[in-house]
């Protein structure tokens, strides 16, 4: 990329150029990671098929969990032979391509109120003494640095535009955080993000290059000023300066990617996605957001996404008037029904999604819904409940056996097992995740 005769000429001959910079960090990212970066977790990137349909992974997070004694299987049937509950009906016709999971938590989950802030990282928010909050990598964002090397969009992160509390999510803006254990932006109403995945930018080339250029040239002069203060500091601010400058790598990569397909127009879909209204709420918002997510691998804009799907909008387009942190905390009455209202139609959107994957073809014939990973679920399980985490996953492409109830022998399994399998069952080689402590072998028994 070029650079600002400027910035060069400010730059003294022993830095490291920008370009350098980057590549000591790519070196980095190509090695095990340092213990303080990576909390535990060892990752290597596997090679990826160069023929054939592509692996990709998502991940649907509620807030409020699920009314815990109408939507798990009975716990005494395992196997293929048990029931969907009630409220899991609408998903019968998939029943053979989905596994319902019993007995997964994070051992650090301690804030009843955050049903997705932890749940892809497994992370303890007090593991760093005199700090209140504290996450690490996702492993939506671990999986997005293999498989989404090759697509114009190394993840997609959709939301809802919610405020954490009433909705149960915790904080963060989408389900995903950054390897300094940082929130990545979440895309938070559908129109916004059809027109990231499928709007072409009618600006100029070449004034979106010259944009793209000044934004290099500032990058130079930020790492070179950050070079020169990096003597002053003690080494706790050195730490603080560290992660901004892992920030700005990470810019200097979005850069380099945009560079990329700066002259690649946009691909449309099998089937165009017409542009969604600005007012979608509850049911059809997150029906538009599946959609969106059909078109974006249609047409293998990203391998990657995660949903953090809203609440409170959710249940109040069924009728509710109730918030709901309200309605979770549910005995009899109005309050449960409305939450088994919300587990139904969650079934049932779930079931339209599915259906639309399967009926998605891949050059070979196969479907999109062969090759994809889907877990729906959240760090909560009813009312302020962190154990038992609901979890439900779909498709084949991490080599799951489908069509089946498990309940895992220790009711405190790590959820981070489940993370780990799925990591290594889409061809990411991860010997561990958060404190995982093993694959779940059953998944991949035959």
């Amino acid at each position: 990329m070029k650079k600002s005769t400027q910035a060069s000429s400010r730059r003294a001959p022993s830095t490291l150029s920008r370009r350098g910079v980057l590549r000591s960090s790519t070196a980095l990212v190509a090695l095990p990671f340092l213990e303080s970066l990576t909390r535990g977790q060892t990752v290597q990137a596997a090679e990826q098929p160069t023929s054939g349909p592509p692996k990709r992974l998502i991940f649907l997070g509620m807030g409020f969990g699920v009314t815990a004694d109408r939507w798990y299987p009975d716990i005494n049937t395992v196997g293929q032979d048990y029931e969907l509950p009630g409220v899991l009906k609408p998903l019968q016709r998939h029943k053979s391509d989905i596994s319902i999971i019993q007995n997964l938590m994070h051992q650090y989950s301690a804030d009843g109120h955050s049903g997705s802030t932890f749940w892809l990282t497994g992370a303890n928010r007090y593991a760093v003494p005199g700090q209140s909050f504290h996450n690490t990598v996702s492993v939506d964002q671990l999986a997005a640095e293999t498989l989404g090397q090759q697509t114009r969009f190394t993840s997609i992160q959709l939301a809802a535009k919610v405020g954490y509390a009433s909705d149960g999510h915790g904080p963060g803006s989408s389900l995903a955080w950054n390897r300094f254990g940082k929130p990545v932006a979440g895309i938070d109403t559908p129109v916004a993000a059809f027109h990231k995945m499928f709007s072409n930018d009618t600006t100029p080339l070449a004034q979106r290059q010259q944009q793209l250029a000044d934004q290099s040239s500032v990058l130079d002069t930020v790492l070179m000023d950050a070079g020169a203060v990096n003597r002053k500091l003690n080494p706790t601010d050195k730490q603080k300066l560290d992660e901004y400058l892992q920030s700005i790598r990470e810019i200097e990569v979005r850069l380099s990617k945009e560079e990329k397909w700066l002259t690649i127009d946009k691909r449309q879909p099998q089937n165009p996605v017409d542009e969604p209204g600005e007012s979608l709420a509850g049911v059809e918002e997150i029906r538009m957001m599946y959609d969106l997510m059909v078109a974006a691998m249609q047409v293998d804009a990203s391998r990657v996404f995660t949903y953090r799907m809203p609440s409170d909008s959710l249940i109040q387009s069924l009728g509710a008037t109730m918030t709901s942190h309200t309605m979770s905390h549910f005995s009899e009455g109005e309050r449960r029904t409305v939450s088994m209202s919300r587990d139904t139609t969650h079934a049932k959107l779930l079931a339209e999604f599915f259906d639309k994957l399967k009926a998605s073809k891949e050059a070979d014939g196969s479907s999109l819904f062969d090759h994809c990973s889907i877990t729906f679920g959240s760090n909560l399980s009813s009312v302020h409940s962190l154990n038992n985490c609901p979890t439900l996953i779909a498709g084949g492409g991490a080599g799951i056996k489908q069509g089946r109830h498990l309940v895992m022998g220790d009711r405190k399994t790590p959820l981070c097992n489940l993370w780990l399998s799925l990591l290594n069952g889409s061809g990411i080689q991860a010997n561990s995740f958060g404190d995982s402590t093993g694959l779940i072998s059953e998944l991949f028994d035959v």
